[in-house]
C-alpha cells in the first residue's frame, strides 16, 4: 500500500484517492501548524480594519507576496496595544494555520511590534543575557579610574562632533593631558570590528594611555549598533586598561555601558569624569598652600620659644659644673655597683656550699638502697597473703569437682542405669511418650543402642 504526499494511504486499487474539500483542507492546516507553527513575519500593513468586537483583520505584504493576519481581541488584551494603520511597517509573532472555511491560510496574530526596532531590542537583551552570565558585566570586575591621568586614549570617528567636544573640554579642563585618538567607523557594517581594533591597538603601544574612551555621539538605535556587538564588549573586557563608555545620550544604554569599568552619559561627561579640574586643583592647592605655611609659621613660634627657654636655662648657662657633676653621679653608680657584685658573688657561693652539704647527706645510692629493701619486704609480703588466700578456693573447687562426678548422669549410667530418648533428643519418661513404630535411642555408660518399639 502507498501514501500520498500527505501522508494518507491509498487504496491498493489502481483507482487514485479522492479527497473532499474539508479533508484536504484539514490536511493542509495539519501541515501548517504541526511543521511551522509560531513564527515571526515581518512586513507592511493593509487592508486594515477592526470590528466592533475589537478583532483586527489586515493584510501583511512585501514586494513579493502577501499574508492574510487576524489579531482576536483576547490574544493581545494582556499585552501592550501597537495602533495598526495602512502603510506601517511591522513585526508579527503569531501562529500559521488555515480558515477552513474559505480555505485560506493565516497568521493568527499574538503580538505586534514596530518593524526593526523589536529585533534589535531582543538581539540586545539576548546578548546581555549571554554575556552577564559569563561574568563580563559583574562589578567585582571593575577598576576604577585613575586620579591623574597623563595620557588618555580615545577611540571615537576623528571627525565627528564627540571627539571635538571631549578635546574642547579636556584642554579646559587639564591642558597638560596627553591625548591619542584611535580613528575607527562609530556607525554601519564593520563598525564594531574597527572599534575593537582600537581599543586592542592602544593597549599594544609602547607607552600605553592611563584610560581609554570608547565615545559616539547621539543617534538612533540602528546608528548606535556598533556598540551592541559582542566583539566590542568582548575588546573592553580584554583591555589592560580601564575603559569608559560614552556613547550616545543619557537615555541610550549599549552592551559597551554594561561592559565598561565606567559608563559616561555623554563624551563631553567623560571628559569631566576623567581630567581633573586645573581651577579647582589651583584652587585646592592655594588653600593647602595657606595652611602650610600657617602651620609652619605656628610650628617655627613653638621652636623659637622653646630655644628661648633653653638659652635662658641653667644647662646653658653653667655646662662645666653640671656636666662635672654628672661625671661625679656617674662614679658613684660604678662603685655602688662593683659593691652590690662583690656581696651578690660572695651570697650565691655561700648558696653552693650549702647545696653541696645537702646533696652529700641525701646520696641518691643510699636512698636508693632503701627504697629497694622496703620492696622487697613488701613483695614478700603480698606474696604470702596471695597464697594464702588461694587454698581455700583450691580446696572448695576440689570438693564442688567430686561432688559433680558423683551427681553427673555418666556415674549414673556406670551403676547400670540407661536413658532412654527419641531420636530428635527428648527423654522417654512414660509409655505414653512412644507409640508404635517410633525410633528410640538408649544410652548406656559404654554406647547407645538404637531400637524400635513393637507393642
Amino acid at each position: 500500500m502507498t501514501a500520498d504526499l500527505f501522508g494518507v494511504p491509498e487504496p491498493p486499487s489502481d483507482e487514485p484517492r479522492v479527497f473532499s474539500v474539508s479533508e484536504i483542507t484539514r490536511t493542509v492546516r495539519a501541515v501548517l501548524e504541526d511543521e511551522i507553527g509560531t513564527v515571526w513575519v515581518e512586513g507592511e500593513v493593509s487592508n486594515y480594519r477592526k470590528q466592533a468586537s475589537g478583532h483586527q483583520y489586515f493584510t501583511l505584504k512585501d514586494a513579493q507576496a502577501q499574508l492574510a493576519c487576524v489579531w482576536f481581541a483576547r490574544g493581545g488584551s494582556r499585552l501592550k496595544q501597537v495602533a495598526l494603520t495602512d502603510g506601517m511597517q511591522v513585526q508579527v509573532r503569531g501562529a500559521l494555520t488555515v480558515y477552513e472555511a474559505r480555505g485560506q491560510y493565516q497568521l493568527n496574530v499574538q503580538l505586534v511590534q514596530a518593524g526593526g526596532a523589536g529585533l534589535l531590542q531582543a538581539k540586545f537583551e539576548a546578548l546581555k543575557r549571554k554575556l552577564e552570565a559569563e561574568g563580563l558585566f559583574a562589578a567585582e570586575r571593575k577598576r576604577e579610574l585613575p586620579g591623574f591621568p597623563a595620557v588618555v586614549g580615545i577611540v571615537t570617528s576623528p571627525t565627528g562632533a564627540a571627539l571635538r567636544d571631549m578635546l574642547h573640554v579636556l584642554a579646559r579642563r587639564a591642558p597638560w593631558l596627553r591625548v591619542i585618538v584611535s580613528p575607527a567607523r562609530v556607525q554601519g557594517e564593520g563598525a564594531a570590528a574597527e572599534i575593537a581594533a582600537g581599543i586592542a591597538a592602544l593597549n599594544e603601544l609602547a607607552a600605553p594611555p592611563d584610560v581609554i574612551v570608547v565615545a559616539r555621539g547621539g543617534g538612533s538605535v540602528e546608528d548606535l549598533w556598533a556598540f551592541n556587538e559582542e566583539v566590542v564588549a568582548r575588546a573592553i573586557v580584554a583591555s589592560a586598561i580601564p575603559v569608559v563608555s560614552a556613547v550616545g545620550h543619557e537615555i541610550d544604554f549599549t552592551i559597551a555601558d554594561f561592559a565598561a569599568d565606567l559608563r559616561a552619559p555623554t563624551p563631553s561627561a567623560a571628559a569631566e569624569l576623567i581630567a581633573p579640574d586645573a581651577a579647582e586643583l589651583t584652587r585646592e592647592l592655594g588653600q593647602w598652600a595657606t595652611q602650610l605655611r600657617r602651620q609652619m609659621s605656628a610650628a617655627l613660634g613653638a621652636q623659637r620659644v622653646r630655644l628661648d627657654f633653653l638659652a635662658r636655662s641653667t644647662f646653658f648657662r653653667e655646662p662645666e659644673q653640671r656636666l662635672a657633676a654628672a661625671q661625679q653621679r656617674t662614679d658613684l653608680a660604678e662603685e655602688a655597683l662593683r659593691r652590690a657584685m662583690r656581696e651578690h658573688l660572695v651570697a650565691r657561693r655561700q648558696d653552693v656550699g650549702a647545696l653541696l652539704a645537702a646533696l652529700r647527706q641525701y646520696r641518691p645510692d643510699q636512698l636508693l638502697a632503701l627504697r629497694r629493701q622496703h620492696y622487697d619486704a613488701l613483695r614478700a609480703k603480698f606474696q604470702a597473703r596471695f597464697d594464702e588466700a588461694r587454698k581455700e578456693p583450691k580446696a572448695r573447687f576440689a570438693r564442688l569437682a567430686a561432688m559433680l562426678r558423683l551427681l553427673a548422669p555418666t556415674a549414673t549410667l556406670a551403676r547400670g542405669y540407661s536413658i532412654t530418648t527419641t531420636t530428635d533428643g527428648s527423654t522417654i519418661r512414660s509409655v505414653t511418650d512412644v507409640q508404635r513404630g517410633t525410633q528410640i535411642v538408649t544410652r548406656l555408660a559404654d554406647g547407645e543402642v538404637k531400637s524400635r518399639v513393637e507393642t
